[in-house]
């Protein structure tokens, strides 16, 4: 919402809004122009207002809602704005799919502002290249990430669409598989009839979401048969990845990676296709790769306590959670120790079997309690059903209740070289950082 409200302000109109707690956002717009109320109230709804936009997370007993709704004032969800700016770019940009969607968007707005393109860009996460989660640029270029989630996405139609990969999840709204690729099939349909939908070649869906589609397909993967591929994976001695590009049966040199994990091979095979469809040389495609290292809590290094390097990830859905370990796994270390927050009671009885699985690819883990986000707690899942199920499969697995417990245990248990990782989309980032303010791990040497 702090990036589309930018936008507007930079387009001169008047916005005003409010929050749950002030923010470095919330001071941001401020000092943009916008008027920004603290605590959601019914009297923040004033008789002036036009328009009232709001997002997925916010209910219909909302105070606010209810008296938008109570006055008779126009209201659209969040996703048909993001939407109908969109539409005011000639080249317009959406990236999709279950996983890789901010990585992607921020590999292609590296690459794009290599190309000096002057481009307006939201993301789903904080990107230092361009100070935060939004850009306002000055070109017919609008790259956007397209969430599937209540299908905010239908509300877009752009010139080239990305599909990244199509799995299960957001299982609280959709039924199952089967709704999912109809959505992102109703997705990639909505691209412009002389645009162009980049997809991942080598997904298991492919021909359900591209069938009958009258636009440009353009496949990426490691398959040779994709347009553009990945040959020669390799990862240098940081783990960062490096392969050698081809595109249409040519190869077209080495690729060099900031970025560790074969999944990020993939996401940046789908930014260079698409920056190939706006026409960008591929020098530029090359440094804006290189320059990338990674937006926040997406395998980002947030220190070391002595030996012992802490790495934060956003992971929570269980093939993100198989792509972050394999990409750890590359990254020099002794022992991986992690540190799991489950998000949402649905996900997490959804995929139980899943998240156990994945899971015993660490060394060690431990379980905080689930994340609930904009879930109630039903009592029929929790933590200890993951522990059960890992401890099953002779995991070294613990679960405490509290991250204080957590922190006080992994200090006395994490050695030498050892890899901390903190996993999860909630507030689990909190316990990493906790560590290396106190220094407080025995950094001791394993016999």
């Amino acid at each position: 919402m702090s990036g589309l409200a930018e936008i507007l302000l930079d387009r001169h109109f008047k916005v005003s809004g409010s929050d749950m707690q002030s923010s470095e956002l919330t001071k941001h717009l401020e000092q943009l122009g916008a008027h920004v109320v603290i605590g959601q109230k019914a009297e923040n709804i004033t008789d002036d207002i036009d328009l009232v936009v709001y997002t997925a997370a916010i209910h219909e007993d909302n105070e606010e809602f209810a008296m938008a709704r109570e006055k008779g004032i126009p209201m659209i969800s969040r996703a048909t704005l993001l939407g109908q700016i969109m539409d005011n770019y000639l080249r317009s940009i959406a990236v999709a799919g279950t996983h890789g969607k901010t990585t992607t968007t921020s590999m292609l707005t590296h690459i794009l502002l290599q190309a000096k393109m002057d481009p307006t860009i939201s993301i789903g996460g904080m990107l230092d290249r361009i100070g935060g989660n939004i850009r306002v640029g000055g070109s017919n270029v609008f790259l956007t990430e397209a969430c599937e989630y209540t299908n905010s996405f239908l509300e877009f139609y752009p010139r080239i669409s990305i599909i990244l990969n199509v799995e299960e999840d957001h299982m609280d709204f959709f039924h199952d598989i089967d709704e999912i690729i109809t959505s992102f099939r109703t997705f990639a349909s909505q691209t412009a009839e002389d645009g162009k939908v980049i997809i991942n070649g080598d997904m298991e869906h492919l021909d359900a979401v591209t069938q009958g589609l009258t636009q440009e397909i353009i496949t990426f993967g490691i398959d040779p048969a994709n347009r553009f591929s990945a040959q020669d994976i390799h990862f240098d001695q940081e783990g960062n990845a490096c392969y050698t590009l081809v595109a249409d049966g040519e190869e077209k040199g080495e690729i060099l990676l900031s970025v560790k994990g074969v999944h990020n091979v993939l996401n940046s095979l789908a930014a260079i296709a698409a920056a190939n469809a706006l026409g960008l040389p591929l020098e530029s495609v090359r440094e804006g790769l290189r320059s990338f290292g990674g937006t926040h809590r997406r395998f980002e290094k947030k220190g070391m306590i002595g030996d012992v390097t802490v790495i934060d990830d956003y992971a929570h859905h269980p093939t993100e959670i198989r792509a972050t370990l394999e990409a750890a796994k590359e990254y020099p270390h002794d022992e991986i120790w992690l540190i799991f927050q489950p998000h949402t009671y649905s996900r997490t009885k959804a995929f139980l079997d899943d998240f156990a699985e994945v899971l015993s690819g660490a060394d060690h883990v431990v379980l905080a309690d689930i994340y609930a986000a904009r879930e109630p707690d039903t009592g029929e899942i929790s933590s200890r059903d993951i522990l059960e199920l890992l401890e099953k499969k002779d995991v070294d697995a613990h679960y405490f209740p509290s991250f204080s417990e957590i922190e006080e245990f992994v200090s006395s248990h994490v050695k030498g070289r050892d890899l901390l990782l903190t996993m999860g989309a909630g507030n689990v980032v909190e316990i990493g950082e906790d560590l290396l303010r106190d220094n407080s791990i025995d950094n001791g040497h394993r016999g």
